[in-house]
This record gives structure tokens, sequence and C-alpha cells, in this order.
């Protein structure tokens, strides 16, 4: 046998799989849930269930992994900052490049130097004074990176001496746009490089974990990872250059995809916990971003599979909002998950459903803590309270106030979740699936509590079929979330030069009836649909549930 270990770590489950190349047969799986907190936790419990001479005797390790993906789509990762010399501010806010590349303006400081777009002339800032001007920005900063105007032609000196300065003098990790793409637009190459610094931990993470367990477990294969085209990289590769793995996962499941289906046009709808994942097959090849992979309005130069990623999953956070319930595309813990790893909750939960306590805010979430950041002098008084309360264990939202004396109406945690400092535990289609007893792996207790909170909430009554019917509703809308962004995403790629900037608010309208009337009959004068001859893949726990309808 010749065999290939398979890991793929996504924002909920860490999947790991032996493989025979030889004989095209899967020997054994193993599943694990996603520990945040540390991967590589959750890296070796998938391990663990696999037989462990495969592990040893193996001759290929590959990594895919969604965690780049979803921080792209849940605006996460480090706090990271980005130089662009040769130009002025202005220029960036004349073309709007917040809008249109997904440079975030409070990141980015232009440099503006004076060399020719032939490379002859070649102008470099004051370094020193620079440094020492700049020292409190820059020292901000997580990681770094750079981008010069005509990098293409002058060879990029000024990339090249920051990166110097940013390491020597800053000890910071930084990027040069020169050493991801030699595209043409410098914009879209600095958006790749301040992406690519953004993402710095989060891959480093899990690559150094899954590496660090397989040659504790004595493993001498090469690792290798899957990049956004479906090609691998070496492990190492990958940490300095994460950005080429924003779909990994996504392009893994693209490959895959042929293995269930005998058509030549298909669509693969991969749902996990975070996100799902759309990409289409033509004559049996993959469409591709020839224009570079965008992704959450970052626009890159990354060449990939064509990934349409929607924030949508099993974990995305269900609230109530204006007396109904509202999809977020935040991710949040589930309630039955969380309540097998803390049991303490459900006690928490029955005590909130006591005092009938209604507010504007979701009283019923959790914060908990991920991890304790090194550096703490970039956090407010509040946001250091919250992190030494949660060094304790999880705290629900009612009892910020009499634990740390944090007042809701004026708390911002938006900083330390988008961080990845803290997150929270909270109502999911996972829930609802749980109550519906649609998955059954964790606690449905919890789910149901808090679904009664909901009720309590909403001023409905608090009864078991209630709570059954209010789980219907979470269906029904996770269903028509799913069917409004395909009907979206296929639009666009039959009409692009109609829908290049978006939907238009008329077209949503359209397709949000179209789902809404799609199973009535009494309007047969007009009724309007959206359809497709190719065969859907679905891939993940819940498409099952949430895909046919």
């Amino acid at each position: 046998m010749r065999i290939g270990i398979g890991i793929d770590t996504g924002g909920t489950c860490t999947d790991a799989v032996a493989y025979d190349f030889e004989s095209g047969v899967l020997l054994a799986k193993g599943k694990a849930l996603t520990t945040r907190e540390n991967l590589a936790i959750g890296i070796g419990d998938a391990l663990d269930m696999l037989p462990q001479e495969f592990i040893r005797d193996a001759s290929l390790v590959s990594l895919s992994t969604t965690l780049a993906t979803n921080a792209c789509v849940e605006d996460k990762g480090c706090r990271a900052k980005l130089i662009i010399f040769g130009l002025q501010e202005e220029n960036i806010h004349r073309v709007d490049a917040s809008e249109n590349y997904g440079l975030r303006y409070d990141s980015v400081m232009c440099v503006d130097t004076h060399g020719s777009a032939d490379g002859l002339v070649i102008d470099e800032p004051d370094w020193e004074t620079f440094a020492e001007e700049n020292r409190q920005w820059l020292e901000d900063a997580d990681a770094l990176a750079a981008v010069e105007l005509y990098a293409n032609y002058n060879g990029a000196p000024c990339e090249r001496k920051f990166k110097e300065i940013a390491q020597k003098n800053f000890g910071k990790k930084c990027i040069t746009a020169s050493e991801l793409s030699n595209g043409i637009s410098v914009l879209v190459r600095g958006t790749t490089a301040l992406l690519n610094a953004r993402l710095f931990p989060i891959v480093h993470e899990f690559v150094q974990a899954a590496a660090d367990d397989f040659k504790a477990r004595g493993c001498k294969a090469p690792v290798m990872v899957v990049r956004s085209d479906g090609t691998l990289m070496s492990s190492q590769l990958s940490m300095s250059k994460p950005v080429e793995t924003i779909l990994s996962g996504p392009a893994a499941s693209v490959l895959a995809g042929k293995s269930f289906t005998d058509d030549r046009d298909y669509i693969i709808i991969d749902m996990g916990g975070t996100t799902t994942d759309v990409s289409i097959v033509r004559d049996g090849k993959p469409v591709t971003a020839s224009e570079g992979i965008k992704i959450n309005g970052w626009q890159t130069y990354v060449r990939g599979i064509q990934v349409s990623p929607f924030a949508l999953g099993g974990d995305s956070a269900v609230r109530l909002v204006n007396g109904q319930l509202q999809l977020s595309p935040r991710r949040v813990m589930p309630l039955c998950s969380a309540a097998v790893r803390w049991p303490e909750i459900k006690q928490k939960l029955e005590a909130l459903l006591e005092t009938k306590h209604m507010n504007r805010f979701p009283l019923h979430e959790f914060f908990y803590l991920v991890r304790e950041p090194e550096d703490k002098s970039h956090y407010d008084a509040q946001e250091l309270r919250l992190i030494e309360l949660l060094k304790k264990g999880p705290c629900i939202l009612e009892r910020l106030w009499n634990e740390a004396k944090i007042d809701l109406y004026h708390f911002d945690g938006e900083r330390l979740e988008s961080e990845g400092v803290i997150m929270r535990c909270g109502i999911t289609p996972t829930d609802f699936m749980h109550i519906k007893g649609d998955y059954n792996e964790y606690d449905r207790e919890a789910s149901v509590l808090a679904m009664r909170y909901i009720l309590q909430s909403m001023g409905r009554m608090d009864t078991v079929e209630e709570v059954d019917a209010l789980a219907n509703e979470g269906y029904r809308l996770v269903q028509g979330k799913m069917y409004e962004n395909l009907v979206r995403i296929m639009l666009a790629r039959k009409y692009p030069e109609k829908f290049e900037s978006g939907i238009d608010e008329q077209t949503e309208y359209l397709i949000r009836k179209s789902w809404e009337n799609h199973d009535r009959e009494e309007d047969m004068l007009f009724n309007s649909g959206f359809f497709t001859n190719s065969a859907l893949v679905g891939i993940g726990a819940p498409t099952h549930v949430f895909l046919p309808e």
C-alpha cells in the first residue's frame, strides 16, 4: 500500500482520513471538534481515531483548511498594516479603495515617492526619519506588509528596505507584495499583501500544529498544503504565503465532488460551520478565477478555483431582530456543543428563564476566552476586565454587569471577537437540528432552554409545540438564505456584465419572492422561478437537511 493521510480543519470540525493511493480505498477516518484555542488538540483527537501504523507508514500528508476562508468572511485576523510607496492618500480615496479592493483606510499608510514608471528613477524616503515619525503606528500592528507603485520595473527597493526595517527595528513579521505577485495593479497587490499579513498567525498555527503532531507520531512523510487552485505546496511555504490557502478547503471539495456524480456539469455546495462555499464544474473542469480571487470585498491576485463563499453554516448565529429570527454572518459556538464542554451553561440558561428578563441584547449568549493576547496594551479597561473574567470560564451576557461591571449598553466587544481573543456561544442552525432530531451529537436540552428564552422574548407561549415550530421557522430561514445566495451566485456567473457589482435591489426582491412562493399554487396568473439543469452536489453535515428543499 501507498498511504496518504489527509487532514481538513474547519471552523467547527477537524477531519482525518487514511487513503490507499494504489487501490483507491478509504482505509480509516476520524472526526473531532476543532479547538480554536489550541488547534493541536482537535488535530490530535482526529488522528487518534486512525490506526497509528497508517500514520507512521504514510508517504504523503496533505492538509486543507477553511480557517483562512472563514477569517476573510468573518473579517477576522491579526492586526496588520500596509505601507504603499508611491501613492498619496487622496489616490486611494479617489478610487474608493475600501469598497473596490477591500483596503481598510485605518490599516493603510501612503508614502509619496517620486520614482519613474520606467524604473530608471528610484526614490526612497529618509528611512531613519520615517521609522521614528511612524513608530507608534507601526508598533500598533501585529504584522506588516509593503507594496511599491513601480515595483515591476525598479526591483521594489522600498518594499525590500521596509521589510528589513520592520523585522530589525520593530520585530514584526512582514510580507512584500512582490513576494506574492507581479500583477500590474498596485492596489490589488497591496490588498493581497495586507490580507496575507492578517492571515499569518491563523495558518501558521494550523500548519505547525499538524506538522508537530505527525513528527511526534513518527511520521516522516512530507507535509503539504492544498492551495486555492487545488495544487499542493510545502508546509513552510504556506506559512509565509498563507493568502494562497484562502480557498484551500473549498478547492479540495471541488476535487472530491467528481466522486459523487457522473454528470459533467455540476455545482458543489459545501456547507460547513461558518460558510457555504459554492463552485461550478463545467464539462468536468472546475471554473477558475482567472483575474484573481475576490472574497468578502478583498480583491487579490491569488489564482485559484472560482469559489463563491457566503456566511451561512451550521454555526451561524441566529438572533432576534425586531421580534423576528434573523441569521447573522458571525460564527458562534452552538449552545448544544458548548453545554457538553461546560455543563454549567444549562444551569445558567435555566436561571435566565426564571428571571423572565427580556432585553434588546441576546442575554442567552455566552462569551468565552479563545486565547489570552500577549500584548494587552491595545485594549481598554472593560476589554481587559472581560478577558480576566473569562479566564475562569464562559460567562452569560446577562451576568456581565454583576460579574465584571461591564455595561452592555456601552461595551463593544467587536474588536476582541474580530481578533479572535473571545468568542460567543449562541443559538445556531446546529441547535435547530438537535431540537428537530436531525443531528444528535451534543446536548439537545441546552438548545431547548435557549429557544424557550427566545420564545419568551417574542411574547409566545413556552410550550414543546412552540419550540418545535420555532425550530421549523429557523429551518425555513436557513433554506431561504441558501436559495437566495445560490441564485445570486448563478446570476452573477451567467450575466457578469450585468451583475459585476452585485445583485440590485429589484432582482433581490424577485429572488426572495420566488423562494417565498415556490410551494404555493394560489397565484397561477404569474409565477417566477430560477432553475438549473446541473446536478447539485452537497458536501458537509448540514446539507442533507437544508439543500434538498
